[in-house]
């Protein structure tokens, strides 16, 4: 049964993935709220699978191969199969000619093919630079958060951060816009790094930095602002400050939004985050967004036999295609997703029947948010016994 806190991470999903519904199916221009959604996800995974690997490594019954192996061998079962199946799709009836670079996309280098093409070519499987990054991302964060000593992950999150930063003030001295500005690796390793700081701070406190609380609402007015101006002629200093201010500014709001969805909204939003049908599209958020490009390719060459306009953005693309991809969102998760999440029981992330062994003395420590400082007392609500920790594992897991 979902908690509160999972039904509002998955209501958090459902915001994400509408947003990019939004930005593909109706927007008029090259709306940011879909990449603003892109980023939400990343937040929300950086978060999710550091705490479930944190909570794996504090167990007594912990051991690294046996996480690890579990933990990739549950990313396949869930991630793999609707995604080779769309592939498979597109490349039997050849959609868009998305047979071009078919083995970087099956390889999960869509990002690097479209950094190098530098071009939306194939458009259809556009939005693959994404799980691309995330994809990337879970082959390597795990091997680092299971190896490092437990006390220097805190500073490996903010050093990632920090090099993440350098990466987009770095980038307007290499001259013209690309797309390899944005799909490279360092562009999304800040999100996902800042939700994975945020696994790590919760552990030990539940009162946010003074300095988010402050800036969290001047940096969302000014996020606001940028985007507005996005619509505007501005020179090219003037366009790269544009970029490096809705990249970096939004990230605040963002975290905070998932660090206290974790901790559960009280009042209406949590109520609204908790609302059946936001939390039923969370759930079958990964198949929306996985679908919706292949649905509105077939729904634009369908065109002559829907009444509505569907070819351009618009209210009719959104009705029919969203709905469409709904259709078939739901029913990769009843059919195929849902079905091959159960076989994860068989891969539990902790050894069995394992003696208890005292945990070390860094068993707990991690780094005080942002500021260096170890604290060995993990928070009351990370606390449990063996058992209890594996059934939140179970729990935690992405969906």
């Amino acid at each position: 049964m979902l908690t509160m806190r999972d039904r509002q991470l998955d209501g958090l999903r459902a915001v994400a993935v509408l947003m990019v519904l939004y930005a593909h199916f109706f927007a008029a221009d090259d709306s940011h709220w879909g990449h603003l959604g892109v980023r939400m996800f990343f937040v929300l995974s950086g978060f999710l699978i550091t705490r479930l690997l944190l909570d794996a490594r504090s167990a007594a019954q912990f051991e690294a191969a046996t996480t690890l192996r579990s933990f990739y061998i549950r990313r396949a079962l869930r991630i793999f199969p609707p995604y080779f199946g769309m592939l498979g799709f597109v490349w039997l009836v050849n959609l868009e000619g998305a047979r071009e670079g078919w083995a970087w996309h099956a390889l999960y280098l869509s990002n690097f093919w479209y950094a190098l093409k530098d071009a939306w070519t194939p458009w259809v499987l556009c939005h693959t630079w994404s799980l691309s990054i995330e994809e990337q991302f879970y082959i390597v964060w795990p091997l680092l958060i299971l190896l490092t000593p437990r006390h220097w992950i805190g500073r490996l999150c903010i050093g990632v951060i920090a090099c993440s930063l350098a990466y987009r003030f770095y980038w307007p001295l290499t001259g013209e816009p690309s797309l390899a500005r944005d799909l490279l690796p360092p562009a999304s390793m800040d999100a996902l790094a800042a939700g994975a700081l945020l696994a790590v701070h919760r552990s030990t406190a539940t009162a946010w930095p003074r300095w988010m609380t402050v800036s969290w609402l001047p940096f969302s007015i000014l996020s606001l602002v940028l985007l507005w101006g996005r619509s505007m002629p501005v020179g090219p200093a003037l366009d790269w400050i544009v970029w490096i201010g809705l990249e970096v500014l939004p990230l605040v709001s963002l975290v905070m939004l998932v660090g206290t969805a974790s901790a559960g909204f009280r009042g209406d939003f949590g109520r609204l985050l908790e609302l059946p049908p936001l939390t039923a599209l969370g759930r079958v958020s990964y198949g929306v967004y996985l679908f919706h490009p292949v649905v509105l390719a077939l729904v634009v060459k369908a065109q002559g036999w829907i009444p509505v306009n569907v070819s351009e953005q618009g209210v009719g693309r959104l009705v029919v295609a969203g709905a469409a991809t709904l259709v078939v969102a739901a029913f990769s998760w009843l059919a195929l997703e849902r079905p091959l999440n159960g076989l994860k029981r068989h891969f539990p992330y902790l050894r069995a029947n394992g003696r208890p062994s005292a945990p070390s003395a860094s068993a707990g420590s991690t780094v005080d948010w942002f500021q260096g400082r170890g604290d060995e007392r993990p928070h009351p609500a990370y606390r449990a016994d063996a058992a209890g920790r594996g059934n939140a594992l179970q729990a935690s897991d992405l969906q």
